[in-house]
C-alpha cells in the first residue's frame, strides 16, 4: 500500500478523533439530532479511508462515551442503531489497510448479538499490524480505574507507569501523538486521559459531518509544525 502523495513531512504514528458536532450540524438544517449522527457515519468513513491511505499506524475514534447514556432516549437509540453502520464501515476497511480492530470501553452494556460481533471482529483482525481503535461506552477515568483493578487482581503491590500503560485498553497502540476535536469545544471530555499526557491537541470549529480529508490534512500540517519537547527544553 502506498501513502498518499500529500503526506506531511512529520507524520504522527497515532491520531485520535473526538467526533463532535453532529447534533448542532443537524439543528442548523432544521433536522433532528439523529440526522446529524447518520451523516457523521459518512464523515467517519471518509476520515478512516484517508488515514488509511496516509499510512498512519494507529487511529482512534471516540464514538460513544459512558456519559452519552445521559442523552435523550431517542438519540441514544439512534446512536446505538448506527453502531452497526460503524461496524460495517470498519469491516470494509480493515483488510484494505491491514487494520487490527480494537474496541475501547466496557462491552458488557451492549446486547449479546452486537457484543459477539465486536469480539469476532477483534479476534479475526488480531494478525494485522496497524490498529483501529473504536471507543464505545468509553470513559477515560473508567479506563484508568479498570486498569488499576486489573493490576490489583494480578497481585501487583508496586505499580509503575509502564504497568498501568500496559493494563489500559490501548496497551498495544503506539504512544498517542495527536488528538483532533471537531465542533469548536476546547476540552478532551474524559477521552484518553492517561494517553494524552504528551499528545498535541488540535481544535477546529468544523462540525464532524463536515470534517473530511482536507481537514485531516490541515490538522496534520499543524502537527508537523509543533515542537514536541516531552517536558524537556
Amino acid at each position: 500500500m502506498q501513502k498518499a502523495d500529500n503526506s506531511p513531512a512529520v507524520m504522527p504514528r497515532h491520531v485520535a478523533f473526538i467526533m463532535d458536532g453532529n447534533g448542532r450540524w443537524a439543528k442548523k438544517r432544521g433536522m433532528p439530532r439523529e440526522y446529524g449522527h447518520r451523516f457523521g457515519v459518512k464523515a467517519f468513513r471518509a476520515v478512516l479511508d484517508h488515514c488509511g491511505s496516509l499510512g498512519i499506524e494507529a487511529v482512534t475514534f471516540y464514538a460513544f462515551s459512558t456519559e452519552n447514556w445521559k442523552r435523550p432516549r431517542r438519540e441514544v437509540d439512534a446512536i446505538l442503531g448506527l453502531m452497526d453502520n460503524y461496524l460495517a464501515e470498519c469491516e470494509k476497511k480493515i483488510d484494505e489497510y491491514a487494520f487490527r480492530l480494537v474496541f475501547l470501553g466496557d462491552k458488557s452494556a451492549f446486547d449479546d448479538k452486537r457484543r459477539a460481533r465486536m469480539e469476532a471482529l477483534e479476534r479475526n483482525t488480531a494478525h494485522h499490524k496497524r490498529i483501529l481503535n473504536i471507543a464505545l461506552n468509553y470513559g477515560g477515568r473508567d479506563e484508568i480505574v479498570n486498569a488499576c483493578n486489573r493490576l490489583i487482581a494480578m497481585g501487583k503491590e508496586h505499580v509503575t507507569a509502564q504497568d498501568l500503560t500496559q493494563a489500559l485498553y490501548t496497551a498495544d497502540s503506539p504512544e498517542l501523538d495527536l488528538i483532533v476535536r471537531t465542533g469548536g469545544d476546547l476540552r478532551i471530555s474524559n477521552f484518553l486521559l492517561w494517553q494524552a499526557a504528551y499528545a498535541e491537541l488540535y481544535f477546529t470549529d468544523v462540525l464532524w459531518p463536515d470534517f473530511g480529508p482536507a481537514e485531516v490534512n490541515a490538522a496534520l500540517a499543524e502537527f508537523s509544525t509543533r515542537k514536541r519537547r516531552f517536558g524537556g527544553v
